[in-house]
């Protein structure tokens, strides 16, 4: 009998460690107006600029996500690869802002190109905040989400989703939350 115990008991811590990997709090309130977004645009229709990319997507249904640039990995570069391919078969006018949160823009500026012609997106721009590492102001962006994703539509969020532990499984949440958030605009 105790050695069912022990199993019951590992079954049931690690169940609580993949719940701890996902559903963290972490992007501004549903419903809120989406906040000012000011990025360096490494890769985008703004290459090489400062660019408030709330200002410049205003209504158009738009997902950005938000890296934790030492937490970046293969399986996070699955997951927005993931999220781009869908995106390709969605509105023409959707797209993908990736924002990188480093201690470092000046690498991470010279690291986003690189990145893209390894991974050739087609939806999603590569941006870094040039900012504080904790995120741009009012977006609420958690230090314990590797990464998060904000969905937005009307100038408004939709959705939000924070990850600890990331990969192409969990493209499709986000990426059913964005096609609600169409059907509804």
């Amino acid at each position: 009998m105790s050695s069912l115990r022990v199993l019951l008991a590992s079954c049931g811590l690690f169940l609580n460690s993949l719940a701890w990997a996902q559903d963290l709090s972490s992007g501004p309130d549903q419903g809120k107006k989406v906040p000012p977004l000011k990025v360096f645009d490494a890769t985008g229709p703004h290459k090489g600029k400062e660019v408030d990319y709330a200002a410049e997507r205003k209504q158009r249904p738009s997902i950005y996500i938000f890296v934790q640039a030492e937490k970046w990995d293969r399986p996070m570069a699955r997951f927005l690869r993931k999220l781009d391919e869908a995106l390709q078969k969605e509105d023409e006018d959707s797209s993908v802002v990736a924002v990188w949160l480093t201690d470092n823009p000046d690498k991470t500026k010279e690291y986003l190109p690189v990145a893209q012609q390894s991974l050739q997106f087609q939806k999603t721009t590569l941006t870094c905040f040039t900012g504080e590492k904790a995120g741009p102001k009012d977006w609420n962006i958690n230090a314990l989400a590797h990464l998060t994703a904000v969905v937005t539509t009307k100038g408004k969020v939709a959705s939000t989703f924070g990850y600890r532990s990331i990969n192409e499984t969990d493209a499709p949440a986000v990426q059913n939350a964005y096609t609600k958030a169409l059907k509804d605009k």
